[in-house]
């Protein structure tokens, strides 16, 4: 009786991303870094999209951490 060793499935074949297809995601990443970068670093005074301090007290902490001056 012949015995046969017991083989494992094929590993997928992984191809890499072209550009082409990571641009999409590539400006979908870089505009919403461009608006978090708004709303952390501009968003208080005349060119403030929302009335009041709301916006500016929620990215308090990471206006200083990004060394940003607010007062």
């Amino acid at each position: 009786m012949a015995h046969s060793a017991p083989t494992s499935p094929a590993a997928p074949v992984v191809t890499p991303a072209s550009a082409r297809s990571l641009a999409p995601w590539a400006l979908l990443v870089g505009l919403l870094a461009l608006v978090l970068l708004y709303f952390v670093g501009a968003e208080q005074g005349a060119s403030s999209v929302f009335s009041g301090a709301g916006v500016h007290e929620w990215v308090h902490d990471a206006r200083h951490l990004l060394g940003f001056p607010c007062h």
